[in-house]
């Protein structure tokens, strides 16, 4: 590729887009729990919905190389179900990007997987080991089978390059017997699914606002329509109105074009809004599984409850966010001393007396002078009001 940074390695093999609009909205704007996404609307994607798993990670492990060794995923084994949002939550550092990265073999050194292997399922019931690709195999599958968004699309989208020519590289990459006049129609509709102006395709990244760049490269990464879409943060440093348009918009997509999403984040209240089940992950492991609702209502794991406590309410009553079960653990978790402190003891003087009175004031040594501070300096004393100093 000479254009675009945004998709290394991607790889070729694409069904037709599909036009339809995809009907009613997948957003839920109730409660905190359960499966988010709607089921309406979406039409023409049977064949990505149910059926079974379409990934599947065993005893999946990575280390950092460096000394000592880093063990950043450990033994993590899981299922992604065709058209399933599974969520992936933890603190940072905790190994989630590492394991996105593992699982689509993007991952440089020192960082090596060290056991387990990342299976795909397609529909006609082939299966992929991508830790038995080779490099042409690995560009044939990817971004058709699972693509990416990652952290930052700033960091992501060639910043010199505009954002037609890094469309028209994907296309012109994979897509060879696309005309110029297809692969910028198919580039304009690809913006226009994301709720972006196709005219925005002569633009530059720097041009762009930081929620439009971030609707550009789910855009890229939906560009040959994959199985699977591993988004890393993909709200991270967006304010909460574009976040949730940008949700809003996954979830338009997860419905009309029936693929899978693996959501990572370290935000767990929106994981429990859009997810239909959520993994927790901490110090490389998976500590907790399950459906978002059973997750929110009865977490099994300390760790999971800390986090469900760990976030305060928007009204600013405590524990209005978290409900039922889940208050009485929050005020455990963070309650507030308000009994008043002790007064500390006045450290001595030079003198041996003490350096300041009760009152505050600083106090007078034998010699009737100021006493000096710790400084050395000596304090002022106080003057009568309208007195002026000699």
């Amino acid at each position: 590729m000479t254009g675009t940074a945004a998709l290394p390695g991607d790889g070729g093999g694409t069904a037709a887009f599909s036009d339809g609009d995809g009907g009613g909205t997948a957003f839920s704007d109730g409660g905190g729990g359960g499966a988010a996404f709607s089921d309406g609307g979406g039409g023409g994607t049977a064949s990505r919905r149910g059926g079974g798993a379409v990934l599947s990670i065993e005893d999946f492990s990575v280390d950092y190389l460096v000394d000592p060794v880093v063990h950043a995923v450990k033994n993590v084994s899981l299922e992604l179900q065709r058209g399933e949002v599974l969520g992936l939550a933890g603190e940072s550092g905790c190994g989630k990007s590492t394991l996105a990265y593992g699982i689509v073999r993007l991952l440089k050194p020192p960082a090596a997987i060290t056991s387990g292997r990342a299976v795909f399922h397609g529909p006609d019931g082939s299966q992929i080991d991508w830790g038995e690709l080779h490099a042409d195999d690995l560009r044939a599958n990817r971004w058709e089978k699972i693509s990416m968004v990652f952290q930052g699309a700033m960091n992501s989208l060639n910043p010199v390059i505009s954002i037609r020519d890094q469309f028209e590289d994907v296309f012109t990459t994979h897509r060879p017997s696309m005309t110029r006049k297809q692969r910028r129609e198919r580039c304009g509709d690809l913006l226009e699914r994301v709720g972006v102006d196709r005219k925005r395709l002569t633009a530059y990244p720097h041009e762009l606002s930081g929620g439009m760049r971030q609707r550009v490269m789910i855009a890229m990464a939906m560009a040959l329509e994959p199985h699977i879409m591993i988004m890393d943060e993909p709200t991270t440093a967006l304010d909460v109105v574009v976040q949730r348009e940008i949700l809003r918009e996954i979830s338009r997509l997860r419905d009309e074009l029936g693929f899978a999403v693996i959501f990572i984040t370290h935000d767990l209240p929106l994981l429990l809004e859009i997810s239909d089940r959520i993994a927790v992950m901490r110090h490389g492991e998976i500590v907790e599984l399950g459906a978002a609702a059973a997750l929110y209502t009865n977490p099994r794991h300390e760790y999971t409850r800390q986090l469900l406590a760990s976030f305060p309410s928007l009204t600013g009553d405590r524990g209005s966010f978290i409900r039922g079960a889940v208050d009485d653990r929050l005020l455990a978790l963070d309650q507030i001393t308000t009994d008043p402190l002790p007064p500390a003891a006045s450290p001595p003087g030079p003198s041996g007396t003490p350096a300041a009175s009760s009152s505050g004031t600083p106090a007078a040594s034998s010699s009737g002078t100021p006493a000096a501070s710790s400084s050395g300096t000596v304090e002022a004393e106080a003057l009568p009001a309208g007195k002026e100093p000699s």
